[in-house]
Parts: structure tokens; sequence; C-alpha cells
């Protein structure tokens, strides 16, 4: 191929990807959006240039689809998606060296391992940024995937691997080979395996954890959608007005059946202390909506921090100019009358806006630039589930960008949550496809759990969502509503809930064994060149 061929097949890959993505309707194109990058991969001879033709494919599908980042930080977006499409490349650069070293088929292996490997630590590491994770393509067409209570996101990116070289593979085969009844079955099977799968898995595994049982509990979640605009939460319109636009909604629609209320990210944001909470003045309103309605258990974000005094206790620990030292958290609290609150600080912070890395703390004054926080919030170190007594749901106060991480979610559930419910304020990204592809993403968290989703998002989109993915109910854009639904309480644990994202576990071991292999073979010819 010449190199504009080369560039436009690049292209056409990122064009591809971007076109598959939620919430576009064209999510089959996934299936074969990889194969003109591996057709460039087979005529290019170079490494650094081939490392090149996967960067235009991966900024393309970076940028086309996280653009919306823009909208909350400028600078920090074009950072952003330029790191995040060179970390990308490096899978495909490992591929390109054992596919020439090792040959066609060690190579296809080393792409899946070496992207699941990629995948995994993105999930993990202090610089995470799993929102293109292959697996999540798929949020769209809950149908589709059903099997994700097995498998989680890793299975559907396995999927979308295993098919893509498949198909390269059997086109990029001689005319003769191409016709192959073989060929063409194995093809077929790829396409069809996750359904067989899990229909195996069905009749294998003990009965408890596929069958959730209703507990026969039924009482309504009243979720409230109040649409503050997020850039003047903290400028033109006063907590105190914030906080009687949330108690007149749910004044209004509370009846006799509501259980839970639930109120969006950062609703209460007065900057509490937290063990002061019940005390603060701004937020008393609140607790007397609690007590006049004893029967409601009220789950809402709060921005708050704790004192430590002189002595700093964690590393995120800031200092105030009188030498004292405190955290900044993004919580959620459980309020309920006569009863202790329960705080969670969000535990997956946003890279570069809700933490900054350590191994990057020399570019703090440049994150703050950037919109983000030069020391930091506080977290948690594990979930937790609000156990509130006489309530029968059990919440997973999950925090906005936490509800991409499926392997972390169950651990709500290992800790008894019947319910997941989302607090979110998406109104950061305007309205772009940014909000729809969370929205999305929490429909398979649902699959993974076998859990009914509340979500509540400051300007939208609300919504409850049922243990299969489909969403049953939500409210517009841009919109101060409300929904109330009656949730049923599901238990049991998924084979995903139990044992996580063992598929990217076993991934990440293959490339670590190839990488192994890979330098015991350099370090081999390097003493025999010597001797």
């Amino acid at each position: 191929m010449k190199k504009l061929q080369l560039i436009g097949f690049s292209i056409l890959s990122g064009i591809l990807l971007f076109a598959a993505w939620p919430v576009s309707p064209l999510t089959f194109l996934i299936f074969f959006a990889f194969v003109p990058l591996l057709f460039v991969a087979d005529a290019t001879k170079k490494r650094n240039k081939f490392f090149g033709y996967s960067f235009i494919t991966l900024i393309i599908w970076n940028a086309s689809t996280t653009w919306w980042i823009w909208n909350s930080t400028d600078v920090g977006s074009i950072a952003a998606i330029t790191a995040n499409a060179l970390l990308m490349c490096l899978p495909w650069w490992g591929y390109f060296t054992f596919k020439n070293k090792f040959g066609k088929k060690i190579g296809y292996i080393s792409l899946i391992s070496f992207w699941m490997l990629f995948e995994y630590i993105h999930l993990n590491w202090q610089l995470t940024w799993p929102w293109l994770t292959l697996g999540n393509v798929f949020a769209s067409h809950p149908d589709w995937v059903q099997w994700y209570e097995y498998t989680g996101v890793s299975g559907g990116t396995l999927w979308v691997l295993i098919v893509n070289i498949l198909l390269h593979d059997l086109i990029s085969k001689p005319k003769a080979e191409k016709r192959s009844l073989f060929n063409k079955a194995v093809f077929i099977v790829a396409i069809s395996l996750p359904y067989i799968v899990s229909a195996v898995l069905s009749l294998f595994l003990p009965d408890n954890t596929i069958d959730y049982k209703n507990s026969g509990v039924s009482k309504n979640v009243l979720i409230i959608q109040p649409n503050i605009d997020p850039y003047q939460k903290f400028e033109s319109v006063s907590i105190p007005q914030q906080i009687q636009k949330l108690i007149a909604i749910t004044e209004k629609e509370i009846d006799p059946a509501t259980q839970l209320v639930l109120w969006p990210e950062t609703a209460l944001a007065a900057g509490a202390v937290q063990n002061e909470t019940q005390n603060t003045a701004v937020y008393q309103p609140v607790f007397d909506l609690v007590n006049r309605h004893p029967n409601i258990t009220l789950l809402t974000g709060i921005e708050d921090f704790k004192t430590y005094g002189t002595s700093k206790e964690t590393l995120t620990a800031r200092k105030t100019p009188e030498g004292m030292y405190y955290d900044a958290f993004n919580s959620a609290v459980v309020i309920k009358a006569n009863q202790s609150l329960q705080f969670y600080n969000k535990s997956k912070l946003v890279p570069g806006v809700e933490s900054l890395p350590t191994f990057l703390n020399f570019m703090s004054p440049l994150f703050e630039h950037f919109g983000g926080t030069t020391g930091g919030y506080g977290r948690d170190s594990a979930a937790k589930a609000f156990h509130v007594k006489n309530n029968p749901y059990i919440a997973a106060p999950i925090i906005c960008y936490e509800s991409i991480y499926g392997e972390y979610v169950t651990e709500y559930v290992k800790r008894g949550a019947n319910i997941l419910t989302i607090v979110t304020n998406d109104g950061w990204w305007g309205n772009t496809p940014g909000h729809k592809q969370h929205l999305q993403y929490a429909r398979l968290r649902a699959i993974e759990t076998r859990r009914y989703v509340a979500r509540s998002a400051n300007t939208g989109i609300s919504a409850v969502i049922n243990e299969k993915g489909n969403i049953l109910s939500t409210q517009p854009w841009d919109k101060a509503a409300f929904i109330k639904y009656d949730i049923p309480v599901l238990t049991g644990e998924t084979f995903y809930v139990r044992f996580g994202d063992y598929l990217f576990k076993v991934a990440s071991l293959i490339a670590i064994l190839l990488l192994a292999w890979n330098l015991f073979l350099y370090g081999k010819s390097k003493l025999s060149s010597k001797n």
C-alpha cells in the first residue's frame, strides 16, 4: 500500500470506532472497526511508522467520542485525549513487534492480551480513564450482552477483538481458503460464542448464582432532578435557594409508600465538617423534611470535609494558612429520622480534576490551570452499602464517575447492596454525548450485578433501570423533574460479582508471560553475540 492509502485506512478505523460508539445506532460497526488498522500493520515495515498510523486511528476515536470534556476543561481535554490516544498505541505497537518477530498467530494473541492488559491497568491505576473500554460499546444494546453477568465488560472487549481478528484473517486469506467452510464456521462461532458460553454456564452453575429472588418488597423510590446549572451552583444561585428547590419538589411528591428519596451529586454544597453536618444551619430545612416524614430515607450527594488539627493524617490532606490540616470530600450521606448519619466518600476520583496522580505532583500548577485541584480530594478506601434500620433498600452510594467501574461496583453488592443508587452531576459537559454515554454505561452495571439502578442526575438524565439493563423510566436533559417508581429488592450474587474482572487478569498474565519470553530471548541473543 502507498502512504496515502495507509493513512486512509488508519482514518477509516478511527471513523468506524466513532460511528459504533454509544449513543450511535451503528454498534455493529465495532466488529470490523479494527480491520483496516490490521491491514495497515500488514503493509507497514517499520514500528515507528506503524505507531504513527495507529495514533491517527486512536486520536480520531478519542477526540470524536470524548470531545465534550472540553466543556469542563479546555486545555485539560486536549491533554487527556492526546495522552489516552498515545497510551492506546502501546498495545498495537506490541502487536506489530510480536507479529513480525514470531508470526501472525502469536501476534494476534499478543494484541488481545496487550490490549486487555492496557484496559485493566486503565481501570486501576492513578491516571484511570476507562471510558473507552471496548466492552462499553454495547451499552445501548443490553439485549446483546446479558452474559455480562458472567464476564463484565472484559467479555465484550474479548469478543470485539476476536471477531475483528478473525474477519481480518478471513479477508486476507487466498481466495481458495476464503471459500473454506471451516473458516466461515469459525467466524460464525466467534460471533455467537458469548451466547453459547452464557448458555453452558447457566446449565452448570449453582442456582443461587443466577436466581435473583424478589423479596416481595415493593415500595417506591423518589428520584429528584433539580436541574441546577453547575456553573451557577457555587456562584449566582445560593445554597439555601438550591436546597429549597430540592425540598419543594420532594415534599410535593412524597407519599406513604415512599421509602427512599434520592438527590443528586453535591446537592448539599455548603462544605460543612462531616461530624457537624447535623448542626449546620443551612441544612436544617433538610433535617426538618426528614423529621416530618419519618418513613423516608434521604440519600444525597454532599460536599464536606474532615479536620485533623496540626497533623497531616492523609496524603491528600491540605494545609490552611493557619497550619491546620483537612481533607475535602465529594461524598454521599444517608439521612433518616432519629438515626445517625452515614457517609461515603467518593473513592474513584476523576484524574486531574478531583485528584492528581502522585507521580505527576511536579505538574500540580499546570493541573490547576486545567481546572483541576492540586491537593486532590480525600477518598474512602473501599465501597460501602448504606444499611438503614426499618428500610428495605440497602443502597450502593455510587457517585458519578464511579459508575463506569464494573468490578468496583460489585464491591457494593458484596457489602449487601440490593439497589444501585447513582448520584451524578453531568451538567458540566453541557448537552453533549457525554451525559448520554454515562447513562448508557449504567445499564451495564445493572446486568453485571442484576440489580435495579436508581439514577439521580442534577440536570439529567435521571432514570430507573431494571436488572436486565432496560430503562423503565427517565426524565430528559435540562428539566426540573422527578421519577417515582416501585423498585423491587433483588438478592443473590452473579458470577461476575463473585469473581470480578477475571478475564482481564488472565489476559494480563498472558501479556506478562509474552513480554518475559521476549525479554528472555533478547537476553539470550545478546549473550550469544558476545560469545
